[in-house]
């Protein structure tokens, strides 16, 4: 197995899979739907086209800095005698660590990626058009599986105690069922369906650096 590693950093993210209405909600970490959209775009791929084969790779996400959730107001004027307040929700200062695993007969996919990601045909953004990311996003190809690639290099920030980071992968077999499989991006029919996803912690290789606040974002 192989796994491509992409970095998502950025001052503002959202990730939201139960927005409704007029408040657009935010998970505390990237969802399905989120990263294959980023790669849909990187490829250049239009919102009405399949997204099967993303779909089939399996995807994780380590979480190196869990960031705050913030809440921006919008006022939406629908004409000059009606307008109504929107709450949009962003995770404020994230960084996350996000492996898509394929077998090794489809590691030529993770290679398209990895390019189309550097050279996006699209804008990429992480979740909404507002939330551009921070480079680096690309980490680099592993030569292993997704549990052991999420385990690579982390840099520890000066004062930071904690051994281990949270993570969140996909389940090969049961896990908690979460709805944010994408079927189609369609505006016209959007569809999502369901996946199982395990939380746990791993414990990364770490290596110290000093601590620079502009350094990570």
């Amino acid at each position: 197995m192989s796994t491509l590693l992409l970095r998502f950093a950025a001052p503002l993210q959202a990730w939201g899979t139960e927005s409704k209405y007029d408040i657009r909600k935010t998970d505390r970490e990237p969802s399905k739907s989120g990263i294959v959209g980023f790669l849909a775009a990187a490829l250049g791929r239009r919102r009405d086209e399949s997204v099967e084969d993303l779909n089939a790779l399996r995807v994780g996400v380590r979480v190196d800095q869990e960031g705050k959730i913030i809440q921006d107001f919008h006022m939406v004027h629908k004409d000059e005698k009606t307008s109504y307040l929107t709450r949009r929700y962003y995770l404020s200062d994230a960084i996350f660590v996000v492996g898509v695993e394929a077998q090794d007969e489809d590691i030529d996919i993770l290679k398209e990626l990895e390019y189309a990601v550097k050279n996006p045909v699209y804008p990429l953004f992480l979740g909404r058009r507002s939330c551009p990311p921070c480079s680096p996003i690309v980490l680099g190809i592993r030569e292993c599986n997704l549990e052991e690639a999420l385990n690579t290099e982390w840099r520890r920030k000066e004062n930071e105690e904690s051994p281990f980071l949270r993570k969140i992968v996909e389940s090969k077999s049961g896990g908690v069922a979460r709805r944010d499989l994408p079927i189609s991006f369609s505006p016209y029919h959007r569809e999502y369906g369901y996946r199982g996803v395990e939380e746990g912690i791993c414990y990364p290789q770490i290596k110290e650096t000093e601590h620079d606040p502009m350094k990570e974002l």
